[in-house]
């Protein structure tokens, strides 16, 4: 079966909100996201950055156009498809990790694995455990969520993204909630995923050093996709 050479193809995307009067939120937006490319994508509050996002997640399916993963067009899928695209296919990074306090980070990072039910438990903590050596973070795996610092919590979330080896990771202002060094080892991991393990990354950031240091910038201005550059990684 031949693999697309694209993570993600938007094809077009027109969105709009009618309450009570039709505001077109997002217009002809159409851009591709290759193998292993880190992307961000930046504009002034209101653009229409985290519509956009919510819709390449397939969690918003209101919208005219297409969203191809993978090969796959996720246009008129019933819900069921959706979701099994969206378990396999996209991991998810916050700007708040959205971790649940009552649980050890070992079982939050889980939590995807076994959703996906792809493995048995067993495989799913060997897997969890992996993810978190890889952030160094397997020290703390029997931690409750809560006891963490919050640079900690995001490396954790960040696992939890990668447990079921999705092909591409979005985020949604990943690094809007921590201070400069913690900010700073947050990006050097994405960049790592991308050269190492070939992931695709869509990052939202209102950090404009962020954004000039990952692969390509695509910039939104009143909907539409208006500009975008390429950063130092391809200089």
């Amino acid at each position: 079966m031949n693999r697309s050479p694209l993570a993600l193809d938007v094809r077009k995307v027109n969105k709009a909100f009618h309450d009570p009067v039709t505001v077109q939120v997002l217009k002809d937006v159409s851009f591709s996201v290759e193998r292993g490319a880190f992307l961000s994508v930046t504009g002034k509050s209101g653009c229409g950055k985290s519509t956009l996002l919510y819709i390449l997640s397939t969690m918003d399916t209101d919208f005219e156009g297409d969203v191809v993963i993978d090969g796959i067009s996720t246009k008129g899928l019933p819900g069921d498809h959706l979701a099994a695209i969206r378990n396999e296919k996209i991991g998810f990074v916050f700007q708040f990790h959205y971790l649940l306090p009552e649980f050890s980070v070992l079982d939050n990072v889980m939590l995807p694995g076994l959703k996906l039910g792809r493995k048995s438990r067993e495989e799913v903590e060997a897997d969890a455990i992996a993810r978190l050596k890889e952030l160094d973070m397997a020290d703390q795996a029997r931690k409750m969520a809560h006891q963490l610092s919050g640079g900690q919590k995001q490396r954790v979330a960040i696992a939890r993204a990668l447990i079921n080896d999705p092909l591409i990771i979005m985020g949604d202002e990943p690094t809007g909630n921590l201070d400069k060094r913690n900010a700073e080892i947050v990006f050097d991991i994405f960049k790592r995923i991308a050269a190492e393990h070939k992931r695709s990354l869509l990052i939202v950031t209102h950090d404009p050093d962020f954004a000039a240091r990952t692969d390509r910038n695509i910039v939104m201005e009143d909907g539409r996709v208006i500009g975008g550059h390429n950063g130092s990684s391809t200089k």
